[in-house]
């Protein structure tokens, strides 16, 4: 059992985890397939735009505090060392920087709420914190053009000294379907036996059809199907007058065979580079249970394959997964490593909505590489925890070295993190954190950054009487998140962590002020996990 450790100690190193990619486990089902990737749903606007927003290149004072030291000047002598422990302990002294790779997968959340409504509790190496909170919208203040805003506020908790601080990132909303570049997009297709279940390939089918009749005449569509072997079932096709052609390729489709996905990931990325459009936007959407038994079974293989083809044309991945049982950390690593995202769905309903809000905001890309680093003011911060983002830490000293790998963002998105921090006793006062979020401009590849700090102060009083009402719908989503982990003794709770019956509660009080349907399910799911732990 790990537990938690003082800022002033010498014993807890963070993992160093530069390029790394969260290498954990993902869900990535939705077979429903990339298909409505495009389509006439226009995703979701909330929030406004800000009119305060600067994309200038950052690195002065925000709020009196410091922010991230440039490159060259981080601690990296004092974190040699470090890689031995994981990051679910408090941040090591000297360091009172917290750096990490951007995150939008919601993936996790998605499994584990199937895995409940089927009746067993999710694994704990498939729960990962920020997927269930970036789950919900919150509604930052947007910026005004590519980029991002910078949101930071907090709570205090019922445990003494303790805090909730979320540091909130928003893109620009998304623009209509008329608006978006023209999309050129491959489909690689599981077609091996075990997508013969029901919700898997006949799904993704159905998911086609539809993206088929809605897509724009000027997006592209090629289809890519493995089993034991790859074949390319539709070159990069116009839909144009070819709606007909593409919807007789997707009937055609079959399940057969063993799960040689590597295979498929090839093949498909050398049909997208064939099919390259200058000016779209070229997408290898990723179909599968990743139930891979043939060929290359690991990441780092299969995506070295391509890896020309990635980096020459920035071709991004998207992983989509479908069924009960699939290859989680598999799939997780290949969304990741590649450049992309994950997402699941198990429902016709979930489907829609992802196909509709979640799926266009992962064709366009409005940031590359994208990182946050959060400094922790060490007048009135005694320690403090990240929670999630496990396998998404960056060295403090990479935060500005752009050769290491971020996160991509595209329009319409919210990033979210949540620390719990314990102030240093008498310091109601002064100032806490900054937060900096760099990123490069998805065409020029120009960096920006933009920060924003956080007083003592301005700290709410009470989580759940006095903040936010976004900040406390992401509490209660950390805290199940926290909860379900509790299986594998790894891990510690967090302080304050109240019971799954009161988070029960809290969620659908939460549901019934805003009448959100996605809070009634998350109350839902965690009277099941309730049900179960007790």
């Amino acid at each position: 059992m790990h537990t938690y450790r003082r800022t002033g100690g010498t014993t807890c190193q963070r993992p160093r985890a530069t390029a790394r990619r969260r290498m954990g486990t993902a869900l990535l089902a939705l077979g429903a397939a990339g298909a409505l990737l495009l389509t006439g749903c226009s995703a979701s606007g909330d929030g406004g735009n800000s009119s305060s927003y600067d994309r200038g290149q950052g690195g002065g004072k925000a709020d009196g505090f410091p922010a991230p030291a440039p490159e060259g000047t981080g601690t990296g002598e004092q974190r040699g060392e470090q890689g031995k422990e994981d990051s679910r302990d408090i941040a090591p002294s000297p360091d009172y920087l917290s750096t990490f790779a951007l995150d939008v997968d919601t993936a996790s959340y998605g499994y584990a709420r199937r895995t409940l409504a089927d009746g067993s509790l999710p694994d704990p190496s498939t729960v990962r914190p920020e997927e269930f909170v970036n789950s919900f919208r919150q509604d930052y203040e947007r910026p005004d053009g590519d980029g991002f805003s910078v949101t930071v506020d907090g709570a205090r908790t019922k445990d003494e000294n303790w805090s909730l601080v979320r540091v909130g990132l928003a893109t620009r909303a998304a623009e209509g379907d008329s608006k978006r570049p023209p999309a050129a997009l491959t489909f690689v297709i599981d077609v091996s036996g075990s997508m013969a279940e029901p919700g898997r390939l006949d799904l993704a089918q159905d998911a086609l059809r539809t993206m088929t009749n809605r897509l724009r005449d000027d997006d592209s569509v090629a289809i890519v199907t493995f089993s034991d072997e790859a074949e390319t079932v539709l070159p990069m096709t116009r839909l144009d007058d070819n709606r007909g052609e593409i919807r007789e390729a997707v009937d055609s489709l079959e399940p057969t065979d063993s799960t040689n996905l590597a295979a498929g990931v090839e093949t498909g990325y050398e049909t997208a580079v064939e099919g390259l459009r200058k000016g779209a936007t070229n997408r290898v959407v990723l179909l599968s249970d990743a139930l891979a038994n043939t060929g290359s079974t690991d990441a780092e293989t299969i995506l070295e394959r391509i890896a020309s083809e990635r980096r020459a044309h920035g071709i991004t991945l998207f992983g989509v997964g479908v069924g009960s049982d699939y290859g989680d950390a598999l799939m997780e690593q290949l969304a990741d490593q590649g450049d992309g995202h994950t997402t699941y769905v198990a429902t016709e309903e979930e489907a829609e909505e992802v196909f509709c809000e979640e799926l266009p905001r992962h064709i366009d890309l409005t940031a590359r590489d994208a990182k946050a680093q959060v400094s922790f003011d060490p007048a009135t911060v005694e320690e403090f925890r990240l929670i999630g983002y496990d396998n998404r830490q960056v060295a403090d000293e990479d935060f500005r070295d752009d050769r290491v790998d971020g996160g991509e963002v595209g329009p319409g998105h919210t990033v979210t993190a949540l620390y719990v921090v314990r102030s240093k006793k008498g310091t109601d006062g002064g100032h806490l954190a900054t937060a900096t979020v760099r990123w490069l401009d998805p065409d020029t590849r120009t960096p920006h950054e933009e920060s924003a700090g956080l007083e003592a102060s301005a700290l709410h009083d009470d989580l759940w009487d006095a903040s936010p009402y976004g900040l406390q719908v992401a509490a209660v989503a950390a805290y199940f998140a926290d909860s379900l982990r509790q299986q594998d003794s790894l891990w510690t709770d967090l302080p304050a962590s109240p019971t799954l019956r009161e988070l029960s509660y809290r969620a659908e009080t939460l549901a019934r002020d805003r009448e959100d349907k996605d809070l009634y399910d998350l109350a839902d799911a965690i009277e099941k996990a309730d049900e179960m732990l007790t």
